[in-house]
């Protein structure tokens, strides 16, 4: 079987009640009844803000599962929207009102943060951040660096004060989000311990339902967040030597080598199926490291209509 008759592209399916359908870089997702979303994690991968043109199998299974652990792991903190997985690649939960906002929260000076530190500035979304630090040192303690979510185009960092001041956010539900935030990046933080690595930074989303705030979206996942390896972190540190990583930025760094960096006028390399393939165990190894267990591969035989059937016999229970 080719590797694109065994992945989950996009999908295109007329759910009974639906009544919105959105397609992300990484999942599609579909509106019943404007109640609740079913939320399929696609075999898409994307890198600097353009999605590749071959699907990775089994990734959205990885996704999808990894999340969904999480979430499980922190509804004793806040309560989040889903309500089933009927499928590996598939989610359904109630549908919130989504804030405006992604809360991104950081434990290091990594990535962004590190690329603002060393342009000379100081202030990263309000937050003042110390004197004398290098990259990937880890902060005083975690600090939130919110962004707006953008449609179309780059998301955009954003203070506070500004949230505030745009009435993007009530005061009230923003000083929620940030104890949530704080509360869920301390759990994932230990439960990566648990397993040797350190969560780096990671993005949290929120929406409201009934006058209540629930966490939305996914979490934890190496979509989403960025760890390193534990072991060795401190040496590495102290020798100035880079850390060692588990997220997709093995998939960028190819993507560069082969001249393309998401910029106006360059063309976009097509992965052959020996890389596309390394990719797809790169994503079972993040999972088993991650969660601590197999792997389990579900059956991509015909995995368009396993989706459709899990997702049609869950919704005719709600």
């Amino acid at each position: 079987m080719s590797i694109e008759s065994r992945s989950i592209q996009q999908t295109n399916f007329q759910l009974k009640g639906q009544s919105k359908f959105y397609r992300g870089k990484v999942r599609d997702v579909y509106t019943i009844d404007d109640q609740y979303l079913v939320m399929l994690a696609s075999d898409r991968i994307s890198a600097f803000d353009h999605v590749l043109p071959r699907p990775i199998p089994y990734k959205g299974q990885v996704l999808n599962q990894i999340a969904a652990r999480f979430l499980e792991a922190t509804k004793d903190i806040v309560p989040n929207w889903v309500m089933n997985v009927p499928d590996p690649n598939v989610t359904i939960g109630l549908k919130c009102e989504t804030f405006p906002i992604e809360m991104v929260i950081r434990g290091y000076l990594t990535g962004h943060a590190w690329r603002t530190y060393k342009s000379g500035k100081r202030i990263l979304c309000g937050v003042t951040l110390p004197e004398g630090m290098k990259e990937h040192d880890r902060f005083p303690s975690p600090i939130i660096t919110p962004t707006t979510k953008a449609m179309i185009g780059h998301d955009e960092d954003i203070s506070r004060e500004e949230i505030l001041a745009q009435g993007l956010v009530s005061e009230e539900d923003y000083i929620q989000l940030e104890k949530y935030s704080q509360a869920l990046f301390q759990r994932g933080t230990e439960l990566a311990k648990e397993r040797g690595l350190i969560l780096v930074d990671t993005k949290y989303e929120f929406g409201k339902a009934n006058e209540k705030i629930y966490l939305i979206d996914e979490i934890h996942t190496p979509d989403s967040s960025r760890y390193f390896y534990l072991d060795g972190y401190e040496d590495r540190q102290a020798a100035d030597e880079k850390q060692k990583q588990l997220s997709k930025e093995f998939v960028r760094e190819w993507l560069m080598e082969n001249g393309f960096q998401g910029k106006e006028g360059q063309e976009m390399p097509v992965m052959p199926d020996d890389f596309v393939n390394s990719v797809s165990e790169r994503y079972i190894e993040l999972y088993e490291i991650i969660i601590g267990e197999k792997f389990h591969k579900a059956d991509t035989a015909q995995v368009q209509e396993r989706a459709r059937q899990n997702i049609e016999a869950a919704l005719a229970e709600l």
